[in-house]
């Protein structure tokens, strides 16, 4: 995990996450955030192993086909995809997700990130791309 110096907060927005940190991914470059498997764990277990601002924790993490986890449950969606705008262009999408572990909805809540299009480290682009999650929630708290 990355550690910010004493007196600085990350706090990017939707906008930032896309285009300063997701892109930059995309095309190769070594980041701040974290990449780990999210789906190898279950989300109380992600202290210390995402970067985190606040009651937010932040990591790369490649899409998988379902999105159960360890032992204890899944990510479901919960809402309408929304776009992430930069000035007046779409440049990519936000999807929101609640954790329900044992069948029950929990207070643990992701947003998952996606390019629009597909960025390949040259700098050529398509449909698709990686992905940013941000996930909410106490560090601290216990699963119901």
């Amino acid at each position: 995990m990355t550690s910010l110096p004493p007196g600085f907060q990350f706090f990017p927005s939707d906008e930032e996450l896309v285009i300063h940190f997701l892109y930059r991914k995309a095309l190769g470059h070594r980041d701040i955030i974290p990449s780990l498997d999210l789906y190898t764990h279950d989300p109380w277990e992600l202290d210390g192993k995402a970067l985190q601002g606040g009651n937010y924790w932040y990591f790369f993490s490649q899409k998988a086909r379902n999105r159960a986890t360890g032992p204890s449950g899944c990510w479901d969606s919960e809402a309408d995809d929304e776009p992430v705008t930069s000035g007046r262009e779409n440049v990519g999408v936000k999807k929101t997700f609640a954790f329900y572990a044992d069948g029950i909805k929990t207070s643990w809540v992701m947003h998952e990130y996606h390019l629009l299009q597909r960025v390949d480290r040259d700098g050529s682009t398509s449909s698709n791309g990686r992905r940013s999650s941000r996930r909410k929630g106490n560090p601290r708290m216990a699963r119901r």
